[in-house]
């Protein structure tokens, strides 16, 4: 191995253990004290209780483990945007369960805790999963309740969506694990079951100090909405549990029961590795997101045997198509080329920039794999659209938008790997998060933005530089650098991929390693839903 493989393999396995290190910190949500007080109030926390329910030794993957990261500090903060959600396996049945974590805020809910939730719902509704919900909320946090309340983004598209899924048929089962209070009470009894555990779970409209002030009446919240009153006066909830270990088994026991689901068919064989060490996407990454490297030699360390037949090989360079099998499930890989090529058209350099060959060749790869009910997979390193007179004239904005078409009406299951930049109309093209991938998730080294922050720092510059001279006055060199700087030390710090995480424009951050496993249970997920419309282009200019 060079010199160079070294000092990319450092710098990966840095941002690495930097991702592990913050996982970590995630995953003790409000804190060590507060652990210890649920504890002794004889409860699980929200993860205690999602790794008790899932089947030991299986696979699990976590969404949107970094939302609200870094963001509502004035609030101290919500980390995971206080709720967990995974996917995984119960009684060999995938399904995603969705838990409030009691550690934050008494698991409130912020507008990303609204947006995390919808988020766990609508990869539901894709795939048909059935969803778990286990349920310990304070409600809605009041000092933001303007960002989560009204919209159609927020906290009531909840229970609009628990009734659309019921009429779907996708199985929802609810268990009432300690608050669930005013407009929140009505998930758990939109779901098809609802459990409730005995004197820590409580449901009500009101609570007792509420319906003092409204109506004049003295009552304690077990016996104004304990599992008691709903399982043996109101009727409210199906089931009543001693402890959130018998809750999470009656769980398991009803899930065992469930039939059969219709398959959506795609293509899988016997799983088999890649040929090539999958370890050593840390050295061919570059530490420099402005580097060269082969995007095929990625490829070859993430699909079975490393085998991939390439589409069109020859042609459009700038993005490589083609069929391979990932975990055993056939898939059309779409990835941007970031090494010099040579063609007949003399040496090119792509660096993630798609022409208009490639955009082409894209397209008409997308329609083979709808044909063929292949699931898609882009890689994404790009850095946009190719730009200039040459391209204008050749039609790249009439090519680009066939691509962004063929993306947008794909009907087969699509899943985006972002492993490098991922900028401006480019992220749109290779399928970023507005075109509803059914996961997508990032490697540490990504980046997302309208473009890299020196360009955006400089384009930024140039701006107030004219702004300051019409105004007559002068940017010394020395004042010059110093306001670049800033800029470009604001930008960096949105281009971040945990930037992007915070928000659930992706669903993850993952190690590299872990992309077989994604893109496997992603799939796993989609064959859940049957195909139900047909491919269609609609009008595009050729």
């Amino acid at each position: 191995m060079d010199i160079n493989f070294n000092k990319n393999e450092d710098h990966n396995k840095l941002l690495l253990s930097d991702l592990k290190r913050k996982l970590a910190k995630v995953k003790l949500g409000g804190g060590e004290k507060r652990i210890e007080k649920l504890h002794q109030q004889g409860k699980m926390t929200a993860r205690e209780r999602i790794d008790y329910l899932l089947d030991p030794k299986t696979n699990s993957i976590e969404i949107g483990a970094f939302a609200g990261d870094e963001m509502y500090e004035e609030h101290g903060g919500c980390p995971s945007a206080g709720v967990v959600v995974k996917i995984g396996y119960i009684k060999g049945k995938q399904c995603i369960v969705v838990a409030n974590d009691a550690t934050v805020k008494a698991g409130a809910w912020f507008p990303i805790t609204g947006k995390k939730n919808l988020r766990a719902q609508e990869i539901a509704i894709e795939n048909k999963l059935p969803i778990i919900y286990l349920v310990d909320s304070a409600g809605v946090y009041l000092p933001l309740q303007d960002e989560i309340f009204p919209d159609k983004e927020h906290f009531g598209r909840i229970f609009r969506n628990n009734a659309i899924m019921s009429s779907m048929g996708i199985t929802q089962i609810a268990a009432v694990m300690g608050s669930c209070v005013a407009g929140g009470a009505y998930l758990p009894i939109m779901s098809d079951e609802a459990l409730i555990v005995d004197k820590t779970g409580s449901i009500f409209l009101a609570g007792s100090y509420l319906v003092k002030a409204a109506i004049g009446e003295s009552i304690d919240n077990e016996t104004l909405g304990g599992a008691t009153t709903h399982c043996e006066i109101s009727g409210v909830t199906d089931y009543k549990a001693k402890d959130d270990k018998d809750a999470l088994d009656t769980i398991k026991n009803i899930v065992d029961k469930i039939g059969d689901f219709d398959k959506a068919g795609y293509n899988r064989i016997a799983a088999k590795k890649p040929a090539a060490d999958p370890n050593e996407i840390y050295g061919i990454l570059p530490k420099s997101r402005a580097e060269q490297y082969d995007m095929m030699e990625i490829i070859k360390r993430l699909v079975d045997e490393s085998e991939f037949e390439e589409y069109k090989a020859g042609y459009g360079q700038s993005l490589i198509t083609g069929y391979a099998r990932i975990d055993g499930w056939a898939v059309g890989i779409v990835a941007n080329q970031r090494k010099v090529v040579k063609t007949k058209k003399g040496e090119m350099q792509f660096g993630g920039v798609i022409y208009s060959d490639s955009a082409d060749k894209a397209t008409r790869f997308i329609a083979n794999c709808n044909q063929k009910k292949i699931p898609l997979v882009f890689l994404q390193d790009v850095t946009g659209f190719m730009v200039g007179s040459k391209s204008e004239h050749g039609g790249i904005i009439k090519d680009g938008a066939k691509m962004v078409n063929a993306v947008s009406n794909s009907v087969v299951p699509k899943f985006t790997v972002v492993v490098g930049n991922s900028y401006g109309a480019g992220n749109y093209a290779m399928c970023g998060k507005a075109y509803d991938p059914r996961l997508i998730f990032a490697w540490p080294s990504a980046e997302l933005a309208v473009m890299g922050g020196a360009q955006a720092a400089k384009v930024l510059l140039q701006i107030e530089a004219s702004s300051l001279k019409a105004k007559g006055q002068e940017l010394s060199a020395e004042e010059e650098q110093k306001l670049f700087d800033k800029i470009k030390a604001k930008y960096d710090k949105q281009v971040s991929p945990y930037y992007a995480a915070a928000r659930i424009w992706t669903d993850a951050i993952i190690d590299p390693l872990d992309t077989r496993k994604w893109i496997s249970m992603g799939i796993e997920a989609a064959n859940h839903a049957p195909i139900e419309k047909q491919f269609n282009l609609g009008v595009i200019q050729v």
